[in-house]
């Protein structure tokens, strides 16, 4: 009744070409490899995430110098998001990469807040910093909704391939 479950992030071995041998069943629904999508949304969100980790550490450095800030709690805990969101970017690149669902979520998300940033920092005078911003979002974006990424990021927590 219970079957192995097939992790997409394992290379594809010889798991069986017919329907008897296939892990699904003969759906001809299993993922055979991973799609170039989802490397590229994997090391788009991993940058973010590092570029969120470097404003950080300079921010705690600054913190800690002892720049002038208006509350120090406040900026305390503006340190403490930024900590916060690189970490969350860390794990969805990573289980993004091995082909989870949920991440895809997280990985929106992530690329709308981009947008959101981008735009008005390209507009406000730093064209160059707007692009920097809005060239991995939108490519991220829409590398999120193809169909083959789709098909790769389909399983959820301990089940095989969703899709």
């Amino acid at each position: 009744m219970s079957r192995a479950s097939e992790n997409p992030s394992e290379p594809a071995a010889d798991r069986g070409d017919g329907p008897a041998g296939s892990p699904s069943g003969g759906s001809g629904g299993s993922v055979r490899g991973r799609p170039a999508g989802i490397l590229v949304i994997a090391v788009i969100v991993a940058l973010e995430a590092t570029a969120l980790l470097v404003a950080a550490i300079w921010y705690g450095s600054q913190l800690i110098t002892g720049a002038p800030v208006l509350s120090f709690w406040g900026a305390v805990f503006t340190l403490g998001l930024l900590l916060v969101f690189a970490a969350w970017l860390v794990a969805v690149s990573t289980f993004l990469f091995r082909g989870y669902r949920w991440p895809r979520s997280g990985a929106l998300v992530a690329q709308l807040f981009a947008l959101t940033i981008g735009f008005p920092t390209m507009s406000g005078g730093y064209p160059l910093a707007g692009l920097a911003l809005l060239v991995p979002a939108v490519t991220a974006i829409i590398l999120l909704f193809d169909k083959r990424v789709i098909a790769f990021a389909s399983r959820a927590g301990g089940a095989p391939p969703a899709l």
